[in-house]
């Protein structure tokens, strides 16, 4: 199939990150269909000139590509692989292109089951959070070579400021948590390191200009931290996706015969995160998990909500107005 042929795009998933990849390709002169579970969700889209679909297979239906972004892997199996999900729907040739972060395994699942049927599934997780997908800033991982992938650069490019290629179907997936488990570890050395400072009575501003100047930096302590300082827990990214995208690599690790200490424990603080009312807070709120119970409560947090009784987690109530436990069970979860 030529690079021309591919002008109708489909899009499944229009949260805070997709919503503005969309709009790239809208912008980009793309023919747009959207679908998302809440149409709200789609109305700039839609004032725009995208097109509404109902369902996922009226998305699909006549796209030459379909992009999907949603929250976890159990809705990326029912979008690809139920009876009425993308696999059946897409016509022979159609590109399906998963942003998610999700399972490797599932992953190559969806691909191999695209092949069988004549059309073409790809793993392309992507990192830079909401700023980089607004000012297409993204870095994208293809589970595939730059071969396989040529028909569909154009769009990639729509959005992206880097493309790296993992050469085989759930490699982008692999390399995607791999980079989430750093992410994470980094976040909570900031924090645990501002905390040393506070309590031994140096300004934390002092010791992240410090840490920037040697081989502690990272892209957490220079762009995440300030955040954390200024008490700005707005989300680029929410801490319920990081807590997801490390119990994914707590999995993989466990299939690979990995023993993974670092992870658990990171993965341990944003799960108690989460639980304590911080799931739409951004990933940069694990650094009040070191302050007082004061600055935990002004940001929306109760520890004492944690657990109940018996030590199980408690449901809590999500912006849109529903109960979850942070699982893809509203709609604000796309």
């Amino acid at each position: 199939m030529g690079v021309t042929r591919l002008r109708d795009v489909a899009f499944v998933g229009t949260g805070i990150m997709g919503s503005a990849i969309a709009g790239h390709l809208l912008d980009a002169g793309y023919s747009l269909t959207v679908h998302t579970r809440t149409k709200k969700r789609a109305e700039d889209l839609l004032s725009r000139g995208a097109r509404w679909a109902d369902t996922v297979a009226d998305a699909a239906r006549d796209a030459d590509v379909v992009f999907t972004m949603v929250g976890y892997p159990e809705e990326v199996e029912e979008v690809y692989l139920s009876t009425n999900g993308l696999i059946r729907a897409c016509r022979k040739g159609a590109w399906m292109v998963d942003l998610t972060t999700s399972s490797p395994q599932l992953a190559r699942d969806i691909h191999d089951a695209a092949e069988v049927m004549d059309k073409h599934a790809v793993d392309c997780p992507v990192t830079g959070g909401e700023i980089g997908a607004r000012e297409r800033l993204l870095t994208l991982m293809l589970g595939c070579d730059q071969q396989t992938a040529e028909p569909i650069l154009p769009l990639l490019q729509c959005f992206s400021s880097r493309i790296l290629y993992f050469d085989g179907a759930g490699n982008g997936q692999v390399a995607k948590l791999c980079n989430q488990v750093a992410l994470a570890a980094n976040m909570v050395g900031y924090a645990e390191a501002f905390a040393i400072a506070e309590q031994a009575g140096i300004a934390p501003e002092r010791i992240r200009d410090l840490v920037l100047s040697g081989t502690g930096a990272s892209a957490a302590m220079e762009r995440l931290a300030p955040l954390s300082l200024q008490g700005d827990y707005r989300p680029g990214f929410k801490s319920e996706h990081l807590r997801k995208d490390l119990s994914l690599a707590l999995q993989l690790g466990e299939e690979l015969g990995l023993s993974l200490p670092g992870t658990d424990g990171t993965a341990a603080l944003f799960d108690l995160l989460c639980r304590a009312g911080g799931l739409h807070l951004g990933t940069q709120a694990v650094s009040l998990l070191y302050q007082d119970e004061a600055s935990g409560a002004a940001a929306g947090l109760d520890w004492s909500a944690a657990f109940d009784e018996d030590g199980d987690e408690h449901e809590h109530e999500c912006a849109c107005g529903e109960h979850c436990c942070g699982h893809g069970e509203c709609d604000c979860h796309e």
